[in-house]
């Protein structure tokens, strides 16, 4: 009787939970057709006002959902105005978007969603794991970082842009996010980044690191800006576990530093990682490399933004052993 009681309660626990995740999956469905008009209104908006007021209306919906029990797991996979980026490791994904105003900068927005371990003493040399879920809003401050490529800083002065894919790389005593980001700066130029995202000790974000070797120089995260009409590419190719870009010049000798005359010059630089650290290489010959998974950004709000490149490195041609004699 005593073990049909128990089973009892056990099933009924189950139907409990599993009414638990319908209930909430039903709520993040109205959650997401509610974040589908929200994002026509704001993209459709004429002036600036009304589009930081339907973003605002975005976020605070958009925030309401991601606190939602159950809702690390629900893809919002019918949102077409928003990035959703998670590394293979599950323990975390980035929500981001941009808004582009009348004057032709950007703003971006998002939120990091987190699986956080919680490890609690028990009792005498007993520990208990208990996983918490950790929700932290991206703050653009970019118009007050005077030095973006060398600061390092916390979700709350988030040096804004768009990510476009995540790079997971692990020493002995930390895991650092390698991002590829878009940013599309103003009318004359528009920017490609390699990011980094780490997380301390008690789950908090923090953007850029000193894992950069370039030319003698350690940023924190590596800026490339051209013209605005110019096509740069930056991609990870995983085959060869580097990042490639296309080396940026001025279309005339004399115009260095003013970036609205920089293209590429069909030359190609690269990172290749090793020791730890992001390693700088230049004149990489590159060919086409088909991979669905890499895409790159131009403006993700314009026709044809969203384009793939395909350029991948060269390895160098492997030297013939000589026979012995």
């Amino acid at each position: 009787m005593n073990k049909l009681f128990f089973l009892f309660l056990f099933l009924f626990s189950l139907n409990a939970a599993a009414q638990d995740k319908n209930a909430d999956r039903l709520l993040l469905r109205l959650y997401s057709d509610t974040l589908k008009m929200c994002s026509t209104k704001l993209y459709s908006a004429k002036t600036d006002q009304d589009k930081k007021k339907y973003n605002q209306l975005l976020l605070n919906t958009f925030g309401r959902a991601l606190n939602v029990d159950n809702s690390f797991d629900y893809p919002f996979d019918s949102l077409n105005f928003a990035e959703i980026l998670q590394p293979p490791d599950k323990t975390f994904r980035i929500i981001n978007w941009n808004v582009p105003y009348e004057d032709g900068t950007q703003e971006y927005f998002g939120f990091i969603q987190e699986k956080f371990t919680v490890v609690k003493k028990g009792g005498l040399f007993k520990t208990e794991k208990k996983e918490t879920m950790l929700l932290f809003p991206l703050i653009d401050k970019s118009a007050e970082n005077n030095n973006p490529e060398n600061s390092i800083s916390d979700n709350t002065k988030w040096y804004g842009m768009l990510y476009s894919k995540i790079i997971v790389k692990k020493t002995k005593n930390k895991t650092y996010y390698t991002l590829l980001a878009w940013d599309g700066n103003d009318k004359f130029t528009k920017k490609k980044i390699i990011d980094v995202l780490t997380f301390d000790k008690k789950g908090i974000p923090h953007f850029g690191a000193a894992i950069f070797n370039m030319q003698k120089k350690f940023p924190k995260r590596v800026i490339f800006e051209c013209a605005a009409s110019c096509s740069m590419s930056l991609r990870y190719n995983s085959k060869k576990d580097s990042i490639v870009f296309d080396h940026l010049a001025p279309d005339q000798p004399g115009l260095e530093g003013q970036f609205q005359y920089y293209c590429t010059d069909m030359s190609y630089d690269g990172f290749g990682f090793k020791h730890g650290k992001w390693n700088y290489g230049v004149d990489l010959n590159a060919v086409n490399d088909k991979d669905a998974n890499d895409k790159y950004y131009n403006d993700p709000h314009k026709a044809n933004a969203a384009g793939r490149e395909s350029k991948t490195i060269i390895p160098a041609a492997k030297k013939k052993k000589k026979k012995k004699k």
